[in-house]
């Protein structure tokens, strides 16, 4: 185990390589430069100040190794549009907030969609089974941007029992988190019940209700733990994307995540925040993926990871 360990935390040295260069590279191939505003140009020498100062008209590939030596001793420079704060400034400002909405709403997906899938699985063709399957379909096919004025109006406008928009306290808390879960929820459902459906068709569960298995114990340790495997696997991109923060649900609902930050970037061509925020997702989706392949060992015994 600790072998292996070892093995996919230096994988992280690759992945992460190849996400600054690709990022990196992508940002760069876009004709112009941070500094150009349609609406307010600036003077071309105050354009080329600001490019000398920001290290901006140096070739690319000398730009890429003097960030990636800054990154390195945990820099990650300054930030184009809010000139005030740097990136290190800005993650640690706006990430704990996204993360925490992100758990939220993977709370929110675990609750809701591994049960449902569950239940409807085991109630296959009745009116259990429709519902969970309209409600599947439904969270899949509605998208955030939707959901989330909707439950806005349900909820905070028409029945006045949850706040509109903003970020502190738990009541807040709750629309972001079921706008954001509630498609993630869908389908794990979705894959759930089916997983359910092919484990309960297997051999070895209809061996173990001849040999007179309590049909709970069956479906718990039998049939539950391989059903799993898949909605684990999937679980780790989607953890990792959730704890990131959505900027659709950040923007709806004025939540001071790195959403908004991120969106400004792009828009702005902030080069380190959008570095930043990339390398950040990047390191949360591997070690989601690793946590998820840790969770493999528990829910199935027979898989050893060290003989990967």
């Amino acid at each position: 185990m600790i072998g292996y360990l070892i093995r996919r935390l230096l994988w992280l040295i690759p992945v992460l390589l190849v996400t600054t260069v690709l990022t990196f590279a992508l940002m760069h191939s876009i004709p112009g430069n941070p500094f150009q505003n349609a609406e307010r140009p600036l003077p071309p020498a105050i354009v080329q100040q600001l490019m000398s100062y920001y290290n901006l008209d140096e070739p690319v590939v000398q730009q890429y190794f003097r960030y990636m030596g800054n990154a390195l001793r945990g820099d990650f420079g300054p930030s184009y549009v809010y000139k005030d704060r740097s990136v290190n400034d800005i993650v640690r400002g706006g990430f704990p907030v996204s993360a925490v909405l992100g758990l939220l709403g993977l709370v929110v997906a675990l609750a809701i969609g591994i049960p449902l899938g569950i239940t409807s699985a085991l109630r296959q063709n009745t009116a259990v089974d429709y519902f969970s399957m309209v409600f599947a379909l439904g969270g899949v096919s509605v998208p955030a941007m939707t959901m989330g004025p909707l439950l806005i109006w349900i909820f905070a406008l028409k029945a006045g029992i949850l706040p509109v928009a903003r970020w502190g306290t738990w009541q807040q808390a709750i629309l972001p988190a079921f706008t954001l879960g509630i498609g993630s929820a869908a389908i794990l459902a979705r894959l759930t019940r089916a997983s359910m459906l092919q484990v309960l068709r297997e051999d070895y569960i209809r061996t173990a209700r001849a040999k007179g298995v309590p049909e709970r114990r069956v479906m718990i340790r039998h049939a539950l733990r391989n059903a799993l495997i898949p909605v684990v696997t999937v679980l780790g991109p989607m953890a990792a994307g959730l704890v990131t923060g959505s900027l659709v649900v950040e923007r709806i609902f004025a939540v001071p995540g790195l959403g908004k930050y991120y969106v400004d970037a792009v828009t702005a061509r902030d080069y380190p925040v959008i570095m930043g925020t990339t390398l950040l997702y990047a390191v949360l989706l591997v070690i989601a993926n690793l946590m998820v392949d840790i969770t493999y060992t528990w829910i199935d015994p027979r898989i050893k990871l060290s003989r990967r």
